[in-house]
């Protein structure tokens, strides 16, 4: 296979870069793994490389050589990376790894000896010195122009907008302040230049992703204010763009951005959309965790959120199977959905990961018994889901354009972030839209996660 496989790929099966190549060109792949804030150290890379004058090879017998950016965050995101090293360095033998698992290099090399360099996270630097020496640049200045908004491996009409790195967190279970260092925010002005630039590039959504994005800016000494993320929402969202908030924790200040949602109209703005690590529900695994252990008034927060804008879309994720997790700890996180009726739901078996502090806990969880929680919790989550959506039947909702083929125009509402979340299919006079459009759809059909609809 000497394309990048779609379905593994989706950040590179959907990507919009513009792989002609002049005489002479150097072309660099990309296979980019792991979460979008991977996704977005891939985009500036490719940026960098792009404004040196190499070229974009979508394929991997297009490129001099490839880079891997990979994820070491679970053994099994491990495993795929080197799998993936390995498929690249088979079909195209030129290989550089940057990325979270480029944080154990010994580990890498072990497997795979040929690669030509690794790097760890947001090692750009290093990452352009081993492209250099692999393959040497041979810009054209009067050929080789960068797009004003950068190289971006997403669809055109949205886009993923980092605004810090790292952690001060200590969740037992987690490697990543190890792998990416304590909160570091991106200064205020940066931030809005990335979003202006993104949104005069003809972006219509942008997905705010970080480490802790509640946190931001919480890092900076002498700050205007105590939460500068309150600000940097308020200003997103005078963009004109709809601005959807990822990895928000629930600490009491989020009541202050909820009324910038309710706020929100038609057209851009902060969408009532909010993703929230929760993680558990029993205070004695969220303490084993080495988590916030107040389930009570992460119910209360979330009942203020309803009350201050009742649109509202809750989405988190959940570990089940957790060391020591017994059989009623997980039962009281059935009863907390059950409270607490989130809009969209994931949920991970527990892995050990190498480093984690979780390792060395003691009574690990049968694997069948991780199974079985896991299928228990998805039945719940999905009935809640699919009772959700039945209520939007009848009623007509904003949704953008994802893609349109001969069956359908695949589109989202304000209540679906791409890739993890549902879809609203249009599957009748959907002549004349395209990727990026937003238009009003009556929901005529609901699934357990999706929805079926025609233009209002």
């Amino acid at each position: 296979m000497s394309q990048n496989p779609p379905n593994l790929r989706p950040d590179l099966a959907r990507a919009r870069v513009d792989a002609t190549r002049r005489d002479g060109q150097p072309t660099i792949g990309m296979v980019s793994l792991g979460c979008p804030k991977a996704l977005v150290d891939s985009e500036r890379i490719l940026t960098r490389l792009r404004a040196e004058g190499y070229g974009i090879s979508p394929d991997y017998s297009g490129a001099d050589a490839v880079i891997v950016n990979t994820c070491g965050f679970l053994d099994s995101a491990k495993a795929e990376s080197l799998e993936a090293i390995g498929e690249a360095l088979a079909e195209n033998g030129r290989v550089i790894v940057t990325g979270c698992l480029g944080a154990e290099p010994d580990y890498i090399t072990g497997a795979h000896p040929r690669v030509l360099a690794v790097t760890g996270p947001h090692q750009y630097e290093q990452v352009l010195d081993a492209v250099h020496a692999a393959v040497p640049p041979a810009p054209d200045p009067f050929i080789d122009l960068l797009p004003a908004a950068g190289v971006r491996l997403t669809p055109r009409h949205y886009s993923y907008l980092k605004i810090s790195e790292g952690c001060n967190h200590a969740c037992k279970f987690c490697i990543i302040p190890d792998m990416r260092g304590k909160l570091a925010s991106r200064p205020h002005a940066a931030v809005m230049r990335e979003a202006e630039k993104l949104v005069d590039a003809g972006v219509k959504e942008l997905l705010v992703i970080s480490q802790d994005t509640s946190a931001y800016g919480t890092d900076i000494r002498d700050r205007a204010t105590k939460f500068p993320i309150v600000d940097l929402a308020r200003d997103l969202g005078s963009l004109g763009a709809w601005v959807r908030l990822h990895y928000v924790y629930p600490y009491p200040h989020v009541r202050e951005i909820v009324p910038l949602m309710e706020a929100t109209g038609s057209g851009g703005g902060v969408l009532p959309y909010l993703d929230i690590p929760f993680q558990h529900a029993h205070p004695d695994t969220l303490r084993r965790m080495a988590r916030p252990a107040a389930a009570e008034r992460t119910l209360d927060e979330i009942a203020a959120w309803r009350a201050a804008c009742p649109d509202i879309v809750l989405r988190s994720t959940f570990i089940v199977g957790y060391p020591g997790e017994t059989e009623e700890e997980f039962q009281t996180l059935l009863d907390w959905l059950d409270e607490a009726r989130l809009d969209r739901v994931g949920c991970f078996r527990y892995e050990d990961v190498k480093g984690a502090r979780s390792n060395a806990l003691p009574d690990h969880v049968d694997p069948e018994v991780k199974d079985e929680r896991w299928a228990r919790f998805m039945e719940k989550a999905q009935a809640i889901s699919a009772a959700k959506l039945a209520d939007k039947v009848g009623t007509t909702l904003e949704v953008i354009v994802d893609e349109v083929d001969d069956e359908a125009a695949t589109c989202r509402t304000r209540a679906d972030a791409p890739e993890i979340d549902g879809n609203l299919f249009v599957d009748e006079h959907f002549d004349g839209l395209k990727p990026g459009d937003v238009l009003n759809v009556v929901v005529e059909e609901a699934g357990e996660y999706d929805l079926w609809g025609r233009p209002a």
